[in-house]
């Protein structure tokens, strides 16, 4: 693949074919990508590499190619179209422990405005599970715990389900009511005792709490990923209600073998510690609302299709309605200029002159001739203070006056 500058907070300067950059061949399944690339973002991780800004890039490197690779559209959208199928829908991650104080506020605000931000997990905690020196609480199924984690940081619990369990099913949710950012996480045991990251969930807005959810109900379960097409959606905002069901993703793991198995809440928040509940419970005291799960979603995957095809026909009409938009502006425009053309040519027919412009004597306008200025008078009177029109009017009123008196 040939190479291209990137752009994006989370992106190499160079781009590398991200098989390459994983060591993972083009036919490598989903566990093979994932454990390569859990080792090299361990191996590479800001928090491990704190002097060391080349490993800070390799580490971009990593996950960006990971987030190619992980997901089946992306992944097949690179094999047949190189970076530039993919470009307008990279998620943008960042790691919070490498941002610094002044960054992480403007991640905090932009997260606070509802722009999806997707963040790492400290290498730290990572780390400790792969070692194996984590504290695990037990967590039994059908109760619930209640806690408050610091950020980037996590707490552990296990989850012991026996045969008849693991065959109707298993759910792990975590609420919060005070709306605590947090990372649900899933963790399988590794052959040295430790313990290494599988599956993650964000946790999302749903009504006045956030939550996340692990569903192993021996079916194919998908989880709601905002961050998908979150760049592409800010260029486009018409493209939020058609993208809008396309974070829609399967999760990698649908079912448990009994025994116990390690999840883990994870402080998501900026600043602050999160409030956190986290419940375990068996599917088989909720046969219906497991049905209803696997009907509801077997819906929105037919409706995603709809809407895919929709969105086609939908460009296509609104592409057909700017065009005739645009014209109904241009023949407006034609016909009026055209019937101002044909009241022109009306009114040349005529033998009256056109009116010029000394002529104004209708208007009220002045009859003087041009240069010519009246003389300057103050109220009552002329230039020197006497109105001789007023006294020609009180000499005959005078004159009367005398007049009368000789009549009588």
């Amino acid at each position: 693949m040939r190479s291209k500058k990137m752009e994006g907070p989370s992106a190499p300067t160079i781009r590398r074919d991200p098989y390459e950059v994983l060591s993972v061949s083009r036919d490598s399944s989903d566990q093979e990508i994932k454990t390569a690339y859990r080792k090299l973002a361990l191996k590479y991780h800001p928090d491990k590499n704190a002097n060391n800004p080349e490993a800070s890039e390799l580490f971009k490197e990593v996950a960006f190619s990971y987030s190619i690779l992980s997901d089946p559209e992306k992944r097949r959208q690179y094999d047949t179209a190189g970076f530039e199928a993919v470009e307008d829908s990279m998620d943008m991650e960042i790691d919070l422990s490498n941002l610094g104080t002044v960054n992480t506020m403007f991640a905090a605000l932009f997260s606070k405005l509802g722009v999806p931000i997707k963040t790492t997990i400290s290498a730290n905690v990572l780390e400790e599970a792969l070692n194996g020196t984590v504290t695990v609480r037990p967590l039994p199924i059908g109760t619930s715990v209640s806690g408050k984690v610091d950020k980037q940081c996590a707490h552990f619990f296990g989850v012991t389900i026996n045969d008849e369990q693991a065959e109707s099913g298993i759910v792990v949710r975590v609420t919060s009511t005070a709306q605590s950012k947090f990372k649900l996480l899933y963790f399988e045991q590794d052959a040295n005792g430790g313990y290494g990251l599988a599956l993650q969930e964000d946790s999302e807005k749903t009504g006045k709490v956030t939550s996340a959810g692990m569903y192993f109900l021996h079916f194919q379960v998908y989880r709601m990923d905002s961050t998908v097409n979150a760049l592409a959606i800010a260029k486009d905002p018409e493209s939020a209600f058609f993208k809008r069901l396309e974070g829609l993703q399967p999760c990698e793991v649908s079912e448990l073998k009994s025994g116990t198995h390690i999840f883990a809440v994870y402080g998501d928040n900026f600043f602050k510690t999160a409030s956190y509940t986290i419940e375990a419970l068996c599917a088989k005291s909720y046969e219906d609302t497991t049905q209803k799960l696997k009907d509801i979603e077997a819906q929105i995957l037919r409706k995603r299709n709809e809407l895919r095809q929709f969105e086609t026909e939908y460009r296509k009409a609104l592409a057909r309605f700017q065009e005739v938009t645009n014209r109904y502006t241009q023949e407006k425009q034609s016909v009026d200029e055209l019937l101002k053309q044909r009241d022109s040519i009306h009114a040349t027919f005529t033998v009256m002159k056109p009116p010029s412009s000394s002529s104004n004597l209708s208007n009220g306008s002045s009859s003087k001739a041009p240069g010519e200025t009246e003389s300057p008078t103050t109220e009552g009177g002329n230039s020197d203070g006497k109105d001789k029109s007023g006294k020609k009017k009180w000499f005959n009123l005078n004159h009367l006056m005398g007049s009368d008196k000789k009549l009588g």
